[in-house]
């Protein structure tokens, strides 16, 4: 807060405008790392949806595929239910477990290392180092004024960039639709509506956020850096100035005690734009840029590296006392990584369980609201029931259906002769079923059953408990 005119406080802006950051290129280990990560999540986002999974004739041979027309999630083998929905939700507990996880223990490195906006800005920046030039060419080009050079490697930027929004926009919506198929009707103008308006959003807001907003996004956007105070202790690996060795600054004929020379390398080659050197900041996304940058100085200048490092405030603790550090792997192993190690692998060993033995079919059954049952003029109670009944098979099954209870109760399907059902593959029959009490079978109030259907000429089966409904007593 500052101090207006009349002596009242006058509010500081939550928002402040953006200044232009131009980081340096910096060569080394971290920024070889994110090369990389770079490689290898965009060459995975881009090329899944063109691999090719054999199911069958009668089933999609896309190995990632959101089917929503059908209400599908194919994974490789895995096919997934709108039924199955606990799958999805237990991946995304799992991914957030594993965001728990990784930042109790090494910080921020997603936002570092793979977060999308993270990815997307590397290349953005990489496509305009080799437009305009290294950070001190590209400041100069922003200070000038506009004339036919500048505006050429501008539109020849701008274009780039929309080339690999509309890439990115394209391949999102090939996740959703068969891949080689949407693309044709993509480029002959034969695709759905929804598919062009989702390529445009995509393509508008890639260009956006990896363009112009880029660290923008993390500061006003994200929430995960204000999460992350909380899953943070003294004892999480991250980026840090050793202040006790670097202060204080000088250059390097000064003679000065600290080893830090103040050549702001740290500070050109952070994407941020923040000083390392003034503590832990809500910028930072511990991608380590500025390490590198760091060492190849104290390299130059034949001081050991490290000065910024990977550390915990523990052991910077510690280090500035002279007192011993215990090795990394204890900072990384300990209970409460052990706690959301545990957990990830438990839910994770469970979904595989179940997918390992879940049965090749399902069944649901629903009672009939109204009415509960009928009297029939010989005097048997009839209860009315839908069944689906889903066949995960790439092929057409016949299955029998029967019911069990304590009392003896006989099962009719409508349209049916028999209780044998045949379902197509990859399909849901829904059938109507009606269930009867002979008279005088003593039926009072609600009496369980089981309704139980078989496949036929093999054992999977499928069971669930219902009601067989009566007059009360």
């Amino acid at each position: 807060m500052s101090h207006g005119p009349a002596g009242g406080v006058e509010p500081q802006p939550l928002y402040a405008a953006r200044i232009p950051i131009f980081p340096r290129r910096v060569h080394g280990w971290f920024r070889n790392l994110k090369w990389w990560i770079l490689a290898v999540t965009l060459g995975i986002y881009y090329i899944t949806p063109w691999i090719r999974w054999d199911r069958g004739p009668n089933l999609p041979d896309q190995a990632v595929l959101v089917d929503l027309a059908n209400r599908r999630f194919y994974f490789f083998w895995i096919e997934i239910w709108p039924q199955e929905f606990y799958y999805v939700a237990g991946l995304l507990i799992m991914a957030g477990l594993g965001l728990f996880l990784f930042t109790s223990a090494l910080g921020r490195v997603w936002c570092g290392y793979t977060c999308p906006q993270t990815v997307w800005t590397d290349l953005f920046i990489l496509v305009e180092r080799w437009i305009e030039g290294d950070r001190n060419a590209r400041i100069r080009l922003l200070r000038q004024k506009w004339d036919g050079r500048k505006t050429r490697l501008r539109l020849t930027k701008w274009t780039v960039w929309a080339l690999i929004g509309l890439a990115t926009g394209g391949a999102w919506v090939f996740y959703f639709a068969d891949a080689p198929t949407l693309a044709h009707d993509l480029v002959t103008g034969a695709a759905h509506p929804v598919a062009y308006i989702s390529v445009a959003l995509l393509t508008a807001t890639t260009f956006t956020f990896g363009g112009f907003m880029r660290e923008q996004i993390c500061i006003y956007m994200c929430p995960w850096p204000r999460i992350q105070a909380a899953m943070m202790d003294e004892n999480t690996l991250t980026v840090s100035y050793r202040e006790w060795r670097g202060e204080p600054r000088g250059k390097k004929h000064e003679n000065t005690t600290g080893d830090c020379i103040d050549c702001m390398g740290c500070v050109n080659v952070c994407p941020m734009g923040i000083d390392i050197r003034n503590g832990q900041q809500l910028e930072c996304i511990t991608c380590a840029l500025c390490v590198d940058a760091c060492d190849e100085v104290m390299d130059r200048i034949g001081k050991p590296r490290g000065l910024i490092d990977y550390v915990t405030l523990a052991d910077d603790e510690a280090a500035a006392k002279g007192a011993p550090t215990p090795p990394v792997w204890t900072r990384i192993v300990r209970p409460r990584t052990l706690l959301y190690t545990t957990l990830w692998a438990g839910i994770g060993v469970a979904m595989v369980v179940t997918l390992a033995l879940r049965s090749s079919v399902d069944l649901t059954v629903a009672h009939d609201r109204n009415p509960l049952f009928v009297t029939l003029s010989s005097g048997a109670i009839r209860n009315g029931y839908t069944v689906k009944i889903a066949n995960r098979h790439g092929d057409t099954r016949r299955y029998v259906l029967g019911v069990q209870s304590a009392l003896p109760l006989d099962l009719q399907v409508q349209g049916e002769d028999g209780r044998l059902i045949e379902v197509g593959p990859d399909q849901i029959r829904e059938i109507r079923v009606f269930v009867s009490a002979e008279p005088g079978a003593g039926v009072t109030g609600d009496v369980p059953m089981e309704v139980w259907v078989a496949e036929q000429d093999s054992p999977a089966r499928a069971r669930t408990m219902s009601f067989f409904k009566g007059p009360d007593a």
